[in-house]
Protein backbone atom coordinates (compact mmCIF):
# COMPACT_ATOMS: atom_id res chain seq x y z
CA UNK A 1 0.00 0.00 0.00
CA UNK A 2 1.46 3.35 -0.93
CA UNK A 3 1.97 6.05 2.01
CA UNK A 4 -0.03 9.08 2.72
CA UNK A 5 1.50 12.21 1.49
CA UNK A 6 2.83 14.59 3.27
CA UNK A 7 0.26 17.05 2.06
CA UNK A 8 -2.82 14.46 3.02
CA UNK A 9 -1.22 13.49 6.00
CA UNK A 10 -1.09 17.17 7.38
CA UNK A 11 -4.59 17.85 6.08
CA UNK A 12 -6.03 15.31 7.96
CA UNK A 13 -4.63 15.42 11.12
CA UNK A 14 -5.27 19.12 10.97
CA UNK A 15 -9.28 18.10 10.00
CA UNK A 16 -9.36 15.86 12.53
CA UNK A 17 -7.74 18.14 15.71
CA UNK A 18 -10.01 20.97 14.28
CA UNK A 19 -13.37 18.70 14.18
CA UNK A 20 -12.37 17.12 17.19
CA UNK A 21 -12.06 20.53 18.98
CA UNK A 22 -15.35 21.73 17.50
CA UNK A 23 -17.54 19.06 18.42
CA UNK A 24 -16.81 19.26 22.13
CA UNK A 25 -17.01 22.59 22.22
CA UNK A 26 -20.19 23.10 20.73
CA UNK A 27 -21.19 20.28 23.38
CA UNK A 28 -20.36 22.43 25.61
CA UNK A 29 -21.77 25.29 24.56
CA UNK A 30 -25.27 23.67 23.91
CA UNK A 31 -25.03 22.40 27.50
CA UNK A 32 -23.77 26.12 28.93
CA UNK A 33 -26.84 27.88 27.45
CA UNK A 34 -29.42 25.45 28.69
CA UNK A 35 -28.06 25.86 31.86
CA UNK A 36 -27.70 29.37 31.59
CA UNK A 37 -31.54 29.81 30.74
CA UNK A 38 -32.31 27.37 33.25
CA UNK A 39 -30.81 29.78 35.81
CA UNK A 40 -32.14 32.84 34.46
CA UNK A 41 -36.04 31.43 34.66
CA UNK A 42 -35.11 30.13 37.98
CA UNK A 43 -34.07 33.62 39.78
CA UNK A 44 -36.54 35.21 38.17
CA UNK A 45 -39.45 32.79 39.39
CA UNK A 46 -37.93 32.89 42.79
CA UNK A 47 -38.45 36.70 42.85
CA UNK A 48 -41.74 36.32 41.97
CA UNK A 49 -42.15 33.98 44.47
CA UNK A 50 -41.41 36.16 46.79
CA UNK A 51 -43.12 38.76 45.79
CA UNK A 52 -46.49 37.03 45.92
CA UNK A 53 -46.00 35.96 49.06
CA UNK A 54 -45.51 39.44 50.46
CA UNK A 55 -48.95 40.47 48.56
CA UNK A 56 -50.63 37.47 50.17
CA UNK A 57 -49.44 38.17 53.84
CA UNK A 58 -50.59 42.31 53.08
CA UNK A 59 -54.09 41.26 51.87
CA UNK A 60 -53.40 42.83 48.30
CA UNK A 61 -53.20 40.03 46.31
CA UNK A 62 -55.14 40.71 42.99
CA UNK A 63 -57.05 37.49 41.38
CA UNK A 64 -55.67 37.49 38.13
CA UNK A 65 -51.91 37.75 38.07
CA UNK A 66 -50.49 39.89 34.98
CA UNK A 67 -46.91 40.73 36.04
CA UNK A 68 -45.88 37.34 33.71
CA UNK A 69 -44.38 36.79 30.59
CA UNK A 70 -46.17 34.76 27.77
CA UNK A 71 -43.97 31.61 29.11
CA UNK A 72 -44.70 31.83 32.92
CA UNK A 73 -47.44 30.59 35.30
CA UNK A 74 -48.58 31.42 38.78
CA UNK A 75 -51.21 30.33 41.10
CA UNK A 76 -51.94 30.90 44.84
CA UNK A 77 -54.02 28.79 46.54
CA UNK A 78 -54.71 27.49 49.93
CA UNK A 79 -53.16 25.43 51.74
CA UNK A 80 -55.60 22.67 51.34
CA UNK A 81 -55.51 23.45 47.52
CA UNK A 82 -59.79 23.65 47.51
CA UNK A 83 -59.75 27.07 46.64
CA UNK A 84 -57.77 29.04 43.84
CA UNK A 85 -56.94 32.64 45.42
CA UNK A 86 -54.93 34.30 42.58
CA UNK A 87 -53.64 33.00 39.34
CA UNK A 88 -52.12 34.28 35.88
CA UNK A 89 -54.39 34.39 32.93
CA UNK A 90 -53.79 31.32 31.34
CA UNK A 91 -54.73 29.03 34.03
CA UNK A 92 -57.46 31.43 35.53
CA UNK A 93 -60.08 28.80 34.86
CA UNK A 94 -58.18 25.47 36.04
CA UNK A 95 -57.56 24.32 39.31
CA UNK A 96 -54.38 23.78 41.25
CA UNK A 97 -51.52 23.32 38.95
CA UNK A 98 -49.82 21.09 41.23
CA UNK A 99 -50.36 18.86 44.21
CA UNK A 100 -46.87 18.92 46.32
CA UNK A 101 -46.70 20.59 49.49
CA UNK A 102 -43.19 22.93 49.79
CA UNK A 103 -43.38 23.02 53.56
CA UNK A 104 -41.92 26.10 55.11
CA UNK A 105 -38.77 26.18 52.05
CA UNK A 106 -38.29 27.43 48.79
CA UNK A 107 -38.34 24.11 46.84
CA UNK A 108 -38.60 23.53 42.62
CA UNK A 109 -40.25 20.55 40.57
CA UNK A 110 -40.72 19.97 36.62
CA UNK A 111 -44.36 19.31 36.22
CA UNK A 112 -46.86 19.08 33.59
CA UNK A 113 -49.47 21.56 33.83
CA UNK A 114 -51.98 23.05 31.66
CA UNK A 115 -51.86 26.40 29.45
CA UNK A 116 -54.75 27.27 28.00
CA UNK A 117 -55.70 24.65 25.64
CA UNK A 118 -52.41 22.72 25.89
CA UNK A 119 -50.33 20.97 28.18
CA UNK A 120 -46.54 22.30 28.99
CA UNK A 121 -43.91 20.91 31.31
CA UNK A 122 -43.18 23.57 33.97
CA UNK A 123 -40.00 24.76 36.11
CA UNK A 124 -42.07 25.31 39.14
CA UNK A 125 -41.03 26.92 42.60
CA UNK A 126 -43.29 27.05 45.30
CA UNK A 127 -43.45 28.22 48.54
CA UNK A 128 -45.67 28.39 51.59
CA UNK A 129 -46.67 32.02 53.28
CA UNK A 130 -49.22 33.44 55.23
CA UNK A 131 -52.46 35.54 54.19
CA UNK A 132 -55.41 36.98 55.75
CA UNK A 133 -57.23 34.21 54.64
CA UNK A 134 -54.99 31.60 56.35
CA UNK A 135 -51.94 29.39 55.24
CA UNK A 136 -51.17 29.73 51.10
CA UNK A 137 -49.43 28.10 48.73
CA UNK A 138 -47.58 30.62 45.88
CA UNK A 139 -46.72 28.25 42.66
CA UNK A 140 -44.84 29.92 39.85
CA UNK A 141 -43.39 28.56 36.91
CA UNK A 142 -41.51 28.75 33.80
CA UNK A 143 -42.46 26.72 30.70
CA UNK A 144 -39.58 24.96 29.29
CA UNK A 145 -40.25 25.30 25.94
CA UNK A 146 -38.21 28.45 25.41
CA UNK A 147 -35.17 26.42 26.70
CA UNK A 148 -35.81 23.76 24.51
CA UNK A 149 -36.28 25.75 21.45
CA UNK A 150 -33.22 28.41 22.24
CA UNK A 151 -31.19 24.73 22.26
CA UNK A 152 -32.87 22.94 19.26
CA UNK A 153 -31.98 25.84 17.19
CA UNK A 154 -28.14 26.01 18.36
CA UNK A 155 -27.95 22.75 17.65
CA UNK A 156 -29.45 22.79 14.43
CA UNK A 157 -26.77 25.56 13.45
CA UNK A 158 -24.26 23.83 14.86
CA UNK A 159 -25.27 20.71 12.80
CA UNK A 160 -24.40 22.98 9.85
CA UNK A 161 -21.77 25.10 11.03
CA UNK A 162 -19.14 22.08 12.18
CA UNK A 163 -19.04 20.50 9.57
CA UNK A 164 -19.12 23.34 7.05
CA UNK A 165 -16.20 24.99 9.21
CA UNK A 166 -14.36 21.70 9.65
CA UNK A 167 -14.78 21.43 5.42
CA UNK A 168 -13.23 24.56 5.16
CA UNK A 169 -10.48 24.23 6.77
CA UNK A 170 -9.43 21.38 5.01
CA UNK A 171 -9.56 23.10 2.09
CA UNK A 172 -7.72 25.58 3.33
CA UNK A 173 -5.54 23.43 4.50
CA UNK A 174 -4.88 21.20 1.84
CA UNK A 175 -4.57 24.56 -0.94
CA UNK A 176 -1.87 26.17 1.42
CA UNK A 177 0.19 23.27 1.87
CA UNK A 178 -0.30 22.40 -1.81
CA UNK A 179 1.34 26.20 -2.59
CA UNK A 180 4.69 25.27 -0.24
CA UNK A 181 5.04 22.03 -0.85
CA UNK A 182 4.89 23.17 -4.72
CA UNK A 183 7.27 25.49 -4.17
CA UNK A 184 9.58 22.58 -2.15
CA UNK A 185 9.01 20.30 -5.10
CA UNK A 186 10.21 22.48 -7.69
CA UNK A 187 13.93 23.18 -5.34
CA UNK A 188 13.61 19.52 -5.27
CA UNK A 189 13.49 19.02 -8.96
CA UNK A 190 16.42 22.01 -9.21
CA UNK A 191 18.52 20.09 -7.49
CA UNK A 192 17.33 16.40 -8.93
CA UNK A 193 19.38 18.27 -11.89
CA UNK A 194 22.79 19.66 -10.61
CA UNK A 195 25.57 17.75 -11.61
CA UNK A 196 29.32 17.88 -11.34
CA UNK A 197 29.41 19.79 -13.94
CA UNK A 198 26.40 22.13 -13.21
CA UNK A 199 27.49 23.32 -9.93
CA UNK A 200 26.56 26.83 -11.08
CA UNK A 201 23.04 25.99 -11.33
CA UNK A 202 20.69 27.45 -8.33
CA UNK A 203 17.31 26.56 -6.95
CA UNK A 204 14.63 29.06 -7.80
CA UNK A 205 14.07 31.36 -5.08
CA UNK A 206 10.53 32.70 -3.65
CA UNK A 207 11.29 36.21 -2.64
CA UNK A 208 9.28 35.79 0.39
CA UNK A 209 10.95 35.93 3.70
CA UNK A 210 9.14 32.33 4.71
CA UNK A 211 10.37 28.94 5.51
CA UNK A 212 10.54 28.03 1.95
CA UNK A 213 12.26 31.08 0.89
CA UNK A 214 14.95 30.49 3.51
CA UNK A 215 15.13 27.08 2.64
CA UNK A 216 15.94 28.10 -0.74
CA UNK A 217 18.65 30.61 0.35
CA UNK A 218 20.12 27.52 2.18
CA UNK A 219 20.29 25.11 -0.59
CA UNK A 220 21.75 28.41 -2.92
CA UNK A 221 24.34 28.85 -0.19
CA UNK A 222 25.63 24.92 -0.12
CA UNK A 223 25.43 25.01 -3.33
CA UNK A 224 27.91 27.88 -3.65
CA UNK A 225 30.19 26.31 -1.39
CA UNK A 226 30.18 23.00 -3.08
CA UNK A 227 30.88 25.10 -6.42
CA UNK A 228 33.62 27.11 -4.77
CA UNK A 229 35.22 23.90 -3.15
CA UNK A 230 34.71 21.91 -6.33
CA UNK A 231 36.54 24.32 -8.66
CA UNK A 232 39.40 24.66 -5.48
CA UNK A 233 39.86 21.08 -6.53
CA UNK A 234 40.06 21.54 -9.53
CA UNK A 235 42.35 24.43 -9.31
CA UNK A 236 44.43 22.34 -7.28
CA UNK A 237 44.41 19.76 -9.35
CA UNK A 238 45.81 21.48 -12.40
CA UNK A 239 48.36 23.23 -9.99
CA UNK A 240 49.41 20.14 -8.79
CA UNK A 241 49.81 18.78 -12.56
CA UNK A 242 51.45 21.74 -13.51
CA UNK A 243 54.13 21.86 -10.94
CA UNK A 244 54.78 17.80 -11.65
CA UNK A 245 55.24 18.18 -15.04
CA UNK A 246 58.61 20.39 -14.71
CA UNK A 247 60.35 18.10 -12.39
CA UNK A 248 59.10 15.30 -13.97
CA UNK A 249 60.42 16.55 -17.45
CA UNK A 250 63.69 17.48 -16.15
CA UNK A 251 64.01 14.07 -14.42
CA UNK A 252 63.41 12.49 -17.78
CA UNK A 253 65.73 14.82 -19.76
CA UNK A 254 68.52 13.53 -17.06
CA UNK A 255 68.02 10.24 -18.18
CA UNK A 256 67.98 10.45 -21.24
CA UNK A 257 71.07 12.10 -21.39
CA UNK A 258 72.29 9.22 -19.36
CA UNK A 259 71.89 7.15 -22.54
CA UNK A 260 73.80 9.26 -24.34
CA UNK A 261 76.63 10.84 -22.15
CA UNK A 262 79.15 11.33 -19.96
CA UNK A 263 77.56 10.14 -15.98
CA UNK A 264 79.41 12.83 -14.07
CA UNK A 265 76.85 14.82 -12.41
CA UNK A 266 74.08 13.32 -13.18
CA UNK A 267 73.26 11.56 -9.86
CA UNK A 268 73.35 14.78 -8.52
CA UNK A 269 71.06 16.22 -10.94
CA UNK A 270 68.39 13.52 -10.54
CA UNK A 271 68.81 13.32 -7.12
CA UNK A 272 68.17 17.39 -6.29
CA UNK A 273 65.08 16.74 -9.17
CA UNK A 274 64.11 13.85 -7.20
CA UNK A 275 63.94 16.24 -3.66
CA UNK A 276 62.32 18.82 -5.38
CA UNK A 277 59.34 16.57 -6.10
CA UNK A 278 59.49 15.08 -2.23
CA UNK A 279 58.99 18.67 -1.16
CA UNK A 280 56.31 19.18 -3.15
CA UNK A 281 54.51 16.06 -2.29
CA UNK A 282 55.12 16.46 1.71
CA UNK A 283 54.19 19.91 1.31
CA UNK A 284 50.50 19.02 -0.36
CA UNK A 285 50.14 15.68 2.62
CA UNK A 286 50.55 18.75 4.81
CA UNK A 287 47.65 20.36 2.85
CA UNK A 288 45.36 17.34 2.56
CA UNK A 289 45.60 16.78 6.21
CA UNK A 290 44.85 20.51 7.42
CA UNK A 291 41.79 20.86 4.69
CA UNK A 292 40.21 17.15 6.75
CA UNK A 293 39.72 18.98 10.11
CA UNK A 294 41.29 19.65 13.16
CA UNK A 295 44.03 17.36 14.08
CA UNK A 296 42.63 14.35 16.96
CA UNK A 297 45.72 15.72 19.63
CA UNK A 298 44.42 18.52 21.65
CA UNK A 299 47.22 21.35 21.59
CA UNK A 300 49.93 21.21 24.19
CA UNK A 301 52.01 24.66 25.49
CA UNK A 302 54.92 25.35 23.97
CA UNK A 303 57.47 28.54 24.02
CA UNK A 304 57.52 30.20 20.69
CA UNK A 305 61.22 31.79 21.69
CA UNK A 306 62.32 28.49 21.55
CA UNK A 307 61.15 27.09 18.09
CA UNK A 308 62.05 30.57 16.61
CA UNK A 309 65.94 30.13 17.83
CA UNK A 310 65.85 26.66 16.58
CA UNK A 311 64.57 27.45 13.11
CA UNK A 312 66.81 30.35 12.95
CA UNK A 313 69.99 28.34 13.85
CA UNK A 314 68.83 25.95 11.51
CA UNK A 315 68.92 28.89 8.69
CA UNK A 316 72.24 30.13 9.48
CA UNK A 317 73.67 27.20 8.19
CA UNK A 318 73.24 28.53 4.94
CA UNK A 319 75.28 31.78 5.73
CA UNK A 320 73.67 33.93 2.73
CA UNK A 321 71.99 36.29 4.90
CA UNK A 322 72.11 37.33 8.62
CA UNK A 323 69.40 36.74 10.85
CA UNK A 324 68.96 39.10 13.67
CA UNK A 325 67.19 37.69 16.55
CA UNK A 326 67.96 40.11 18.85
CA UNK A 327 63.97 41.15 19.94
CA UNK A 328 62.96 37.45 20.16
CA UNK A 329 61.82 37.00 24.06
CA UNK A 330 59.68 34.25 25.71
CA UNK A 331 55.78 33.82 24.60
CA UNK A 332 53.82 30.94 25.16
CA UNK A 333 51.56 29.77 22.65
CA UNK A 334 49.12 27.13 22.24
CA UNK A 335 49.47 24.17 18.98
CA UNK A 336 51.03 21.39 17.98
CA UNK A 337 54.92 21.48 17.82
CA UNK A 338 55.37 19.99 14.54
CA UNK A 339 52.73 22.97 12.88
CA UNK A 340 54.09 25.58 14.75
CA UNK A 341 57.65 24.59 13.49
CA UNK A 342 56.90 24.39 9.98
CA UNK A 343 54.96 27.63 10.11
CA UNK A 344 57.80 29.19 11.50
CA UNK A 345 59.99 27.02 8.73
CA UNK A 346 58.22 28.31 5.65
CA UNK A 347 57.92 32.02 6.73
CA UNK A 348 61.83 31.95 7.76
CA UNK A 349 62.35 30.26 4.12
CA UNK A 350 60.04 32.71 2.55
CA UNK A 351 62.12 35.45 3.97
CA UNK A 352 65.40 34.07 3.27
CA UNK A 353 64.32 33.50 -0.34
CA UNK A 354 63.68 37.49 -0.56
CA UNK A 355 66.05 39.15 1.25
CA UNK A 356 69.14 41.01 -0.19
CA UNK A 357 71.07 41.10 3.16
CA UNK A 358 68.88 40.65 6.17
CA UNK A 359 66.09 38.75 7.72
CA UNK A 360 64.85 39.91 11.05
CA UNK A 361 62.66 37.88 13.31
CA UNK A 362 60.34 39.12 16.72
CA UNK A 363 58.87 36.94 19.28
CA UNK A 364 56.50 39.04 21.90
CA UNK A 365 53.66 38.28 24.10
CA UNK A 366 50.24 40.39 23.22
CA UNK A 367 47.64 40.73 26.00
CA UNK A 368 44.34 42.36 24.46
CA UNK A 369 41.41 42.57 26.32
CA UNK A 370 39.44 38.88 25.70
CA UNK A 371 42.63 36.86 24.56
CA UNK A 372 46.40 36.78 25.07
CA UNK A 373 48.22 35.99 22.12
CA UNK A 374 51.81 34.80 20.92
CA UNK A 375 53.32 37.34 17.90
CA UNK A 376 55.87 36.64 16.02
CA UNK A 377 57.11 39.14 13.54
CA UNK A 378 59.02 38.22 10.50
CA UNK A 379 60.59 41.09 8.40
CA UNK A 380 63.46 41.02 5.38
CA UNK A 381 65.17 43.91 3.26
CA UNK A 382 63.92 42.31 0.07
CA UNK A 383 61.72 44.20 -2.13
CA UNK A 384 58.26 44.14 -0.05
CA UNK A 385 54.89 42.98 -1.13
CA UNK A 386 52.65 44.73 -3.83
CA UNK A 387 49.50 45.62 -2.31
CA UNK A 388 47.51 43.62 -4.78
CA UNK A 389 49.43 40.66 -3.97
CA UNK A 390 48.78 40.82 0.23
CA UNK A 391 46.17 38.18 -0.47
CA UNK A 392 47.09 36.11 -3.62
CA UNK A 393 50.32 35.43 -1.80
CA UNK A 394 48.83 32.91 0.51
CA UNK A 395 47.02 31.28 -2.28
CA UNK A 396 48.18 27.43 -3.40
CA UNK A 397 50.74 27.40 -5.69
CA UNK A 398 51.10 31.39 -6.35
CA UNK A 399 54.78 32.59 -6.76
CA UNK A 400 54.23 36.01 -7.60
CA UNK A 401 56.52 38.28 -9.24
CA UNK A 402 59.68 36.29 -10.30
CA UNK A 403 61.68 39.47 -9.71
CA UNK A 404 60.91 39.54 -6.05
CA UNK A 405 62.63 35.79 -5.65
CA UNK A 406 66.38 36.15 -5.52
CA UNK A 407 66.83 32.66 -4.63
CA UNK A 408 63.35 30.83 -4.75
CA UNK A 409 62.91 27.44 -5.75
CA UNK A 410 60.02 26.62 -3.77
CA UNK A 411 56.48 25.17 -5.46
CA UNK A 412 54.74 28.32 -3.95
CA UNK A 413 53.04 26.09 -1.18
CA UNK A 414 55.06 27.53 2.05
CA UNK A 415 52.95 30.69 2.76
CA UNK A 416 49.45 28.91 2.30
CA UNK A 417 50.52 26.35 4.42
CA UNK A 418 51.59 28.84 6.73
CA UNK A 419 48.10 30.51 6.95
CA UNK A 420 46.54 27.22 6.75
CA UNK A 421 47.83 25.84 9.94
CA UNK A 422 48.10 29.17 11.94
CA UNK A 423 44.36 29.34 11.15
CA UNK A 424 43.47 25.87 12.17
CA UNK A 425 45.86 26.44 15.83
CA UNK A 426 43.18 29.04 16.47
CA UNK A 427 46.04 32.28 15.07
CA UNK A 428 46.11 34.41 12.07
CA UNK A 429 48.79 34.93 9.08
CA UNK A 430 48.74 38.27 7.80
CA UNK A 431 51.31 40.93 5.66
CA UNK A 432 51.61 43.80 8.08
CA UNK A 433 50.72 46.98 5.48
CA UNK A 434 53.37 49.35 7.49
CA UNK A 435 56.46 47.07 6.30
CA UNK A 436 59.75 48.55 8.12
CA UNK A 437 58.08 52.07 9.19
CA UNK A 438 59.61 50.84 12.64
CA UNK A 439 63.01 50.83 12.09
CA UNK A 440 63.53 47.45 11.08
CA UNK A 441 63.68 45.69 7.68
CA UNK A 442 61.99 47.37 5.01
CA UNK A 443 60.72 44.57 2.67
CA UNK A 444 57.82 41.83 3.35
CA UNK A 445 56.57 42.07 7.21
CA UNK A 446 54.61 38.99 8.09
CA UNK A 447 52.90 38.97 11.46
CA UNK A 448 51.86 35.11 13.09
CA UNK A 449 49.64 35.36 16.27
CA UNK A 450 49.30 32.52 18.06
CA UNK A 451 46.33 31.78 21.11
CA UNK A 452 48.57 32.12 24.38
CA UNK A 453 45.54 30.04 26.09
CA UNK A 454 42.86 27.52 26.03
CA UNK A 455 41.16 27.43 22.06
CA UNK A 456 37.51 27.84 22.45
Amino acid sequence: MRPLTLRTRTTLLATLITGLTLVLGSIALVVTLDAHLRSGADDLAQSRVRDLLALAASGNLPHTLTNLDDNGVAQVVTSDGSRVLAASPNVRSQGRIADFDPGSRLVVETVRAPDDAETETYRLWAATGDSPDGPVVVYVGTALESVHEATHTLRRSLYVGVPLAVLLLGLGTWLVLGGALRRIDRIRAEVDTITEDRLDARVPGSGVDDEVGRLADTMNGMLGRLESSAQRQRDFVADVSHDLQSPLAAQRAQLEVALTASQDGLARDVLATTEEMERLVADLLVLAAADSGPPAAAPTLLDLEDVVLEEAARARTTGRVAIDTSRVSAAPALGHDTEVRRIVRNLLDNALAHAGTRVELRVTSVDSAADGWARLDVLDDGPGVPPEDRERIFDRFHRGDASRSRHSTGSGLGLAIARTLAERAGGSLEVDTDGGSDGGATGAHFVLLLPAGPVA
